[in-house]
């Protein structure tokens, strides 16, 4: 009796193996695709019998465990279909060249921050992976591009964590050395910012949604690159470019974000073109030490301060842009005169009260958003006391009568009497999803 006992357990532990066998059957053909049923190991047991090329289907229910993905495969999921971490680790590895993750949702990542804990980590020897509308909820690190080239990481809904400091929280998608890699059409929430880049370069962020991080697109190292069609709304800081390189920044909205819209530090040699801050941020733009950029087409609008920009910066274009309703339409601190226009064109400034006998579209008169006295309270703040006093405005008065006693600052020569049309790509509905 103990013999046979012996062999009814064998065969019990056979039975599970057989039946996987049974259903990840393969065609003489090569490439296949097998289902996979729902479960604990059971993924990392079809993983490992797949072939490459071989397209894993998972059905509804939840898979248990972490998977490494070390082959070229596509896990391909429907409806219901989860995978769970148990709060371990990274969720999902992948280790190989053209791996395909879609159409699953993930949750329970490990929440170490030092070791990379998330939901999709992408390693350099996965070029060409493509991570495709999955839905990653409350993990640590949505998707993290550690290395890998030619990536895609498009249309998934990525919600982070916020019960957790925003210094130990995760991003969105991070990238990290991934040259030629695509994050476009992504919703993403919660967490520290929304999509991270760190020395890389050649990479298209895209017609993503950002709310509810600290910055919505953090740019750190990484050059020759595009920022088009984003929306970010309700973050601390909208679009955070620094020390990158002949970027291309277009058609991206602000919208209501707190500190910042767009903030370019050293970040040189870029275009910045039909962009939209507005929403009552505390600076529109913030541009320090950042040379040689052209801003054209932009719109500015409802901030403390439209533009500040810093005397360590040189030779920037800025013409054609519409500042509107800003308290302060500029700020810049220095002694040289810095003139925004171009070709007899310039900006459209919503306080210049200007006149156009000529009916030509631009102002008869020049524009000088700063005196004396604006610069005078930047550098010592308690002068605001004086604002309201007899000196202050014969100060006021004698520079508009002598326009010699101008201090060095920003000229707008040929400012425009209409305020320039404006077509932004209406992206905000869904933010909430």
């Amino acid at each position: 009796m103990p013999f046979l006992r012996g062999i009814g357990e064998l065969v019990a532990g056979i039975i599970p193996v057989a039946g996987l066998a049974a259903v990840l059957s393969t065609s003489p053909a090569g490439a296949a695709e097998r289902v996979v049923p729902p479960g604990a190991g059971t993924l990392q047991q079809a993983i490992a019998m797949a072939e490459a090329g071989d397209t894993l289907r998972l059905g509804h229910g939840t898979y248990s465990g972490n998977f490494i993905v070390d082959k070229p495969l596509a896990l391909v999921g429907e409806s219901g279909t989860l995978l769970d971490g148990g709060g371990q680790g990274r969720v999902v590895t992948l280790a190989a060249p053209d791996t395909r993750l879609t159409g699953v949702t993930i949750v329970g990542s490990g929440d170490c921050l030092s070791c990379e804990d998330g939901a999709v980590y992408v390693s350099d020897r996965a070029t060409g992976a493509v991570i495709e509308n999955n839905r990653l909820e409350r993990n640590l690190i949505g998707v993290n591009l550690k290395g890998p080239h030619d990536a895609v990481v498009r249309g998934n809904t990525i919600i982070g964590r916020d019960d957790l400091p925003m210094s130990e929280r995760g991003n969105g998608v991070q990238l990290w050395n991934a040259p030629g890699s695509v994050v476009d059409d992504n919703l993403i929430r919660l967490g520290r910012d929304g999509i991270f880049v760190n020395v890389s370069r050649h990479n298209r962020f895209t017609n993503n949604r950002l709310e509810g991080v600290r910055f919505g697109v953090h740019y750190m190292y990484a050059n020759d690159s595009e920022i088009s069609g984003n929306v970010s709304r309700g973050n601390h800081l909208g679009f955070a470019l620094m020390f990158s390189h002949r970027l291309i920044v277009t058609g991206n909205r602000s919208l209501g974000d707190r500190d910042h819209g767009l903030l370019m530090n050293y970040a040189n040699e870029s275009q910045v073109s039909g962009n939209e801050v507005s929403g009552g941020a505390e600076k529109c733009v913030f541009i320090y030490n950042a040379n040689h950029n052209r801003f054209d087409g932009n719109r500015f609008e409802g901030c403390s301060i439209g533009i500040h920009f810093t005397a360590g910066s040189e030779q920037n274009t800025i013409v054609g842009n519409a500042f509107i309703g800003n308290r302060t339409q500029v700020k810049y601190v220095g002694t040289r005169h810095i003139e925004w226009s171009e070709g007899g064109r310039g900006n459209y400034w919503s306080d210049n009260p200007a006149f156009d006998l000529d009916g030509d579209g631009i102002s008869d008169r020049v524009y000088r958003p700063n005196d004396l006295v604006d610069q005078l309270v930047w550098r010592h703040p308690l002068a605001k006391l004086l604002l309201n006093s007899p000196a202050v405005h014969l100060v006021r008065w004698a520079q508009s009568a002598f326009p010699p006693l101008y201090p060095g600052g920003v000229v707008d020569l040929a400012p425009l009497m209409a305020e320039p049309e404006f077509t932004f790509k209406d992206m905000v509905d869904g933010l909430q999803g």
